[in-house]
């Protein structure tokens, strides 16, 4: 009889658990399918080919990945040294890399403007070399790596802590230099945590919208005024709703269905 009782009980566990489950999902998939599907699509098509929207997804998608290599070449020498080395205030650095997650985006951008606009330090220094970063696709790379990148660091940092030291310590022992020991025996291992790390934060930077309102708005690339697809799609919003759907629409399709390859190339990975 108390078999009987146990075993509902833990039908009941899981029965709620289940329906908590179910709506948490409902309440992730139901906003963007029912935004991709109400549109035929020849009406995704005709969004696609317009001009302004053309740009717009070419410009957010390559400033993410510009971001997303800067952010590699930078990040993960720092994950590695966090991973590997214990120091006075590691955990405050550590906390103060997640900053950029916690603050609001509009005031990142205002914070960005106090330290590369032109009349400070490093915006003199970058506009001697030629590089300005408000209102230019160098702003818009600058606004997506900031708000980013501690995805990248995080994930890649975990990645260099999960593999055994003495792996490392061994290479060394038989030889190895410290850059041979990182690029043959560290990065190979941690490859996995670092590109999905890496997709993290090209994800991040792709929906990034208030650092780049106030730092690189209507940003110029290539001679075509032209907008991230956020702004834009907030643009339209602004003559109304039916307005903004169709370009929110083919936004969510086009990040999908990167993110979903990319993400299927991790798994790939993880197989072999």
């Amino acid at each position: 009889m108390s078999k009987i009782k146990m075993n509902q009980k833990i039908d009941s566990f899981y029965l709620i658990f289940i329906l908590l489950g179910f709506i948490a999902l409902l309440f992730i998939l139901l906003p963007p399918l029912k935004t991709v599907f109400s549109f035929s699509p020849v009406t995704w098509l005709a969004t696609l080919l317009e001009e302004e929207v053309y740009h717009s997804i070419l410009l957010t998608i390559n400033a993410a990945l510009a971001a997303t290599l800067i952010g590699i070449l930078l990040g993960i020498p720092l994950a590695y040294l966090l991973a590997r080395h214990r120091f006075k205030g590691k955990k405050l650095l550590e906390a103060l890399i997640d900053i950029p997650i916690v603050i609001p985006h509009s005031a990142a951008g205002v914070a960005l403007l106090f330290v590369f606009g032109r009349k400070f330090i490093l915006g003199k220094f970058f506009h001697n070399l030629g590089i300005d970063f408000f209102q230019t696709f160098a702003g818009v790379v600058l606004a997506m790596m900031f708000v980013s990148i501690p995805f990248l660091i995080d994930s890649a940092k975990e990645g260099f802590k999960a593999i055994d030291i003495r792996l490392e310590k061994v290479a060394r022992t038989l030889g190895a230099s410290p850059w041979q020991v990182f690029f043959r025996i560290s990065l190979p291992i941690a490859a996995k945590s670092i590109l999905s790390g890496s997709i993290l934060m090209w994800a991040r930077g792709v929906s990034e919208f208030g650092a780049i309102m106030i730092i690189a708005y209507n940003a110029s690339f290539l001679g075509i005024n032209s907008k991230v697809l956020p702004i834009l799609v907030t643009d339209r919003f602004n003559f109304g709703l039916n307005y903004a759907r169709p370009v929110a629409a083919v936004g969510i399709i086009i990040s999908l269905i990167i993110f979903i390859v990319l993400r299927l190339i991790v798994s790939r990975g993880e197989k072999r």
